[in-house]
């Protein structure tokens, strides 16, 4: 199986994450932060540590800033349903995945006003647009650091300082960067930073995080039991726990850590200059092939591994599933959630195939990729 979906979930993982969350189910599943025995101890600071060192990937000065989630979804709609309220006005893009423009449209009944900046046909949003939809009420810019659907890397620390000097509140999408493009939130000026687990920082399926800076008027979204406070029946403001009712995903936390550990001896600098080595091979070959587009900035260092292509007019679906069903080669085809992103780059009617690489592919790998597409192209 040739697998070139990493942009929805990165497969394999290291195999100290398997080898963890195995031995965390196995040996010491309880409920972090529910008990006091040695089994809920040991699972509460297999949790911490892995708070702790997130915080320190990112810059997060306060570990306790850090909210679990199930996935960055989640994460996101705490950030924007918990902080916009009636009257207050939000910014987004045309690149942004439906967990960002879903809930920003949600809002709108509840007098939430908002602006979509759109796109230039390679997917890039410019600091001078989004400054020109900036309004007296606006409250929060809420944009995507790379693109899901061209691999577009947006100019967020650009982004980061208009916000800051206009006192906007900036959140900032990372689904596609976490893990691959360092991401700082004090030089960044981020003051939501959502991201998830299963993708570029390759842990299990179930997990995410939310930064929340420090000082933030931010509302939970779920109330519930923290065990923290357990005689009050208000939720608590204490952070995290003001965030994380219910129990967590602890074995997809501890899995979550050995990922970022597998990162952090590898360098992640090395995976994405790994991952823009095979961008490269893979454009530049493909733009050899006659009938072959593909979106996107040309130059790989302007994008991450996330490569959408078509194959003339044939339906992006009916080319995955003839990859997937004659060269075992897994990829994503249809809308990927960001119709706008599609209505950007011209891709709204036919969709797009999206080759997504990961730090465990290799050239080889890509070059029979390659040799498919030209197959296919061949036998139309």
């Amino acid at each position: 199986m040739y697998y070139f979906d990493n942009a929805a979930t990165t497969f394999p993982k290291p195999e100290t994450v398997y080898d963890k969350v195995y031995e965390a189910m196995k040996e010491y599943g309880a409920n972090p932060g529910r008990s006091g025995h040695k089994m809920a101890l040991k699972a509460n600071r297999e949790v911490y540590d892995t708070r702790v060192l997130l915080s320190k990937f990112f810059n997060i000065k306060d570990a306790f800033n850090l909210i679990f989630t199930f996935n960055c979804t989640t994460a996101l709609n705490m950030a924007i349903r918990g902080t916009l309220k009636e009257g207050d006005h939000v910014i987004t893009t045309s690149m942004e995945h439906n967990s960002v423009l879903r809930p920003v449209k949600h809002l709108e009944s509840l007098g939430v006003e908002n602006t979509i900046v759109y796109a230039d046909e390679d997917g890039y949003i410019t600091k001078e647009s989004i400054e020109k939809a900036i309004r007296t009420n606006t409250k929060m810019i809420a944009m995507t650091h790379v693109s899901n659907l061209t691999g577009t890397v947006m100019p967020i620390e650009e982004i980061g300082k208009l916000a800051k000097a206009k006192g906007i509140l900036f959140l900032v999408d990372a689904s596609q960067s976490a893990g691959v493009i360092p991401i700082d939130v004090d030089k960044m000026n981020i003051d939501f930073l959502a991201f998830p687990g299963h993708k570029g920082l390759l842990g299990p399926q179930g997990t995410g995080a939310l930064f929340i800076r420090d000082g933030l008027n931010t509302d939970t979204i779920i109330q519930g039991g923290t065990g923290s406070e357990s005689y009050s029946i208000y939720q608590p403001e204490i952070m995290p726990d003001k965030f994380e009712s219910g129990t967590l995903n602890m074995p997809g936390i501890v899995g979550l850590k050995e990922g970022l550990n597998y990162i952090l001896e590898t360098g992640i600098e090395n995976i994405r200059r790994k991952e823009e080595k095979l961008s490269c091979y893979f454009i530049e070959e493909l733009r050899k092939i006659e009938g072959v587009r593909i979106y996107g900035p040309a130059d790989a260092v302007q994008r991450a591994a996330v490569i959408p292509i078509n194959i003339l007019d044939m339906d992006s679906s009916e080319v995955s599933y003839i990859l997937d069903d004659r060269y075992d080669i897994c990829v994503r085809p249809g809308l990927h959630c960001a119709p706008l992103a599609h209505e950007s780059i011209g891709t709204l009617e036919q969709g797009a195939v999206r080759f997504s690489f990961g730090p465990f592919n290799t050239e080889e790998e890509v070059e029979y990729s390659i040799r498919a597409i030209y197959e296919i192209t061949k036998q139309i």
